[in-house]
C-alpha cells in the first residue's frame, strides 16, 4: 500500500549496514571520570591497548637535557606490533582451514561419485567429465602405460594411453607417489584436447595390478600456482587409491 498525500513521509531506516554507527559525542572529562570509577577497565579489555597511544614520561626531553629515552614507549609499541602480527597469523590460519575443509568436502564428493558408478564405462566417464566439476579444476585424466602398437589396453575413449616409462618420467623417480606442478605444460600426452588450457597440474601414481598396468590420475588447472609443492598430497593420494579400487572392481575377471 502507498501513503496518501497527507501522510507523513516514511522515516528513514535507522539501520544502514553500509555505514558504521557514528561514535557518540563524549566529553573527555566523562571518559576520564568513567575510567577513574572503573580502574580495571583496561585490564578487562586489553585489546584497547593495541589502539591507544601510550604517553611518554619525558615528552619535552631534548639532547641538551641528557637525551633520556623512554623505553616504556618502545616496549608498548613492540607489544602493539606483535599483537597485530598475531591477528594477521590468526586470520591466515582461519582462511587456510576453511580452504582445506572445502578441498576435503570436494574430494569426498568426488569419491562418492566414483563409487556410485554402475559400470566401468560409467566410472571412466565420471573421472574425465565429473571430477573437474566436483574438484573445481579444469581437466582430469586417467592414463595408463602401453607399449608401442598396443592400442587395446582399455577400450574406452575416456582413458588415455601413455608410453611405457611416462609415469616415472613425470614423477621423476619410481618411488614418488604424487607430485604437484606449480607451472607446467602438456603436449596432449596427458590431458589430450584440454592440454592447451593446463598451466598447473597434480599427478598421482596408480600402481600396476593384476588387471591394470602402471598409470596415473592427473588433475589440471588453467591458472599457474593452483597446485604447488607446499600443498599436502594426502587427499590426492586418497583419491588415487579409490580410483585403483574401482578399477580393480570393474576390471577383475568374472568367474
Amino acid at each position: 500500500m502507498t501513503a496518501g498525500k497527507d501522510s507523513a513521509p516514511a522515516s528513514p531506516d535507522p539501520i544502514d549496514n553500509d555505514l558504521e554507527p557514528a561514535a557518540p559525542d563524549l566529553d573527555p572529562t566523562d571518559v576520564a571520570a568513567y575510567l577513574r570509577a572503573n580502574p580495571d577497565y583496561l585490564k578487562e579489555n586489553p585489546d584497547l591497548l593495541g589502539v591507544l597511544s601510550p604517553p611518554s614520561r619525558w615528552e619535552d626531553t631534548t639532547e641538551e637535557d641528557g637525551g633520556v629515552v623512554d623505553m616504556q614507549v618502545f616496549m608498548l609499541d613492540r607489544i602493539k606490533r606483535e599483537s597485530e602480527n598475531l591477528r594477521d597469523v590468526a586470520r591466515e590460519v582461519v582462511a587456510t582451514t576453511r580452504a582445506n575443509m572445502s578441498v576435503q568436502t570436494r574430494t569426498h564428493a568426488a569419491v562418492i561419485a566414483m563409487l556410485n558408478a554402475d559400470s566401468f564405462e560409467s566410472f571412466a566417464h565420471v573421472v574425465r567429465l565429473d571430477l573437474p566439476l566436483l574438484l573445481d579444476v579444469d581437466a582430469a585424466a586417467l592414463c595408463f602405460e602401453s607399449a608401442v602398437g598396443d592400442e587395446t589396453v582399455f577400450e574406452s575413449s575416456d582413458i588415455r594411453q601413455v608410453p611405457v616409462g611416462a609415469v616415472d618420467h613425470l614423477l621423476e623417480n619410481a618411488e614418488c607417489e604424487a607430485k604437484l606442478f606449480e607451472e607446467t605444460g602438456d603436449d596432449g600426452t596427458v590431458f589430450g584436447e584440454a592440454a592447451g588450457l593446463i598451466a598447473s597440474a597434480a599427478i598421482a601414481r596408480l600402481r600396476p595390478s593384476t588387471v591394470t598396468p602402471q598409470g596415473m590420475l592427473a588433475l589440471g588447472a588453467r591458472h599457474a600456482g593452483t597446485f604447488h609443492p607446499t600443498q599436502g598430497t594426502d587427499l590426492l593420494l586418497f583419491l588415487a587409491r579409490v580410483t585403483q579400487h574401482c578399477l580393480d572392481r570393474w576390471l577383475a575377471p568374472t568367474s
